[in-house]
């Protein structure tokens, strides 16, 4: 009777340590962010293209696409395992490196608005296309992972799942962030007296 009884006990305590969901949200935040890296990846392999149209307008400023090139290379560069995700040094490596790249991306796009030519070259805006899809879908992939280790870190920081996090050892993942959040929390100056 008494073995029963402490099976019964021991069973009604697990059921509430977590355990489970621990596994369940691992799994899920791995799988985001396989999507994460999937699109990140999508957009790298655009890049050769676009730049190789671009290469085709003569008077094109060589510095912007230089830029878009070494970024690229360094995005690509950097080794990204399963431990990337409970790793925020290497998650920070990461991030830097596809915010270079996004970053490169846009000014490549900003400038080529001042290149007639190009903006009418079928291939470059079918390219173009592509790449704002992608920077979408790295948008939505990014918010799914968010999404995902919020729920995780929550659970790890509860109680009494944070006993579970404590005896196997279940650590808080990195989250995105924004690279210049100092820049964008002051608010644009606007003067509408300027001419």
């Amino acid at each position: 009777m008494k073995r029963w009884l402490l099976i019964i006990i021991s069973a009604l305590s697990l059921s509430g340590c977590g355990y489970n969901d621990f596994q369940k949200l691992d799994e899920q935040s791995k799988a985001a962010w396989s999507e994460v890296l999937n699109q990140y990846q999508r957009r790298a392999d655009l890049v050769p293209n676009l730049v190789a149209t671009v290469k085709g307008e003569a008077n094109f400023e060589q510095e912007t696409l230089t830029k878009v090139i070494e970024a690229r290379s360094k995005a690509t560069a950097v080794q990204v395992t399963p431990e990337t995700l409970n790793n925020p040094e290497a998650f920070a490596k990461f991030q830097q490196a596809q915010g270079e790249l996004s970053s490169a991306l846009s000014r490549l796009l900003v400038v080529s608005e001042r290149y007639p030519d190009l903006k009418a070259n079928q291939s470059f805006r079918e390219l173009r296309v592509q790449l704002e899809g992608t920077e979408n879908r790295i948008t939505v992939a990014r918010n799914r992972y968010i999404q995902t280790v919020q729920e995780y870190n929550v659970l790890s920081r509860s109680f009494p799942t944070n006993l579970t996090a404590m005896v196997f050892k279940y650590q808080p993942k990195p989250v995105f962030s924004v690279q210049n959040e100092a820049q964008i929390s002051v608010p644009p100056s606007v003067d509408f007296n300027k001419k």
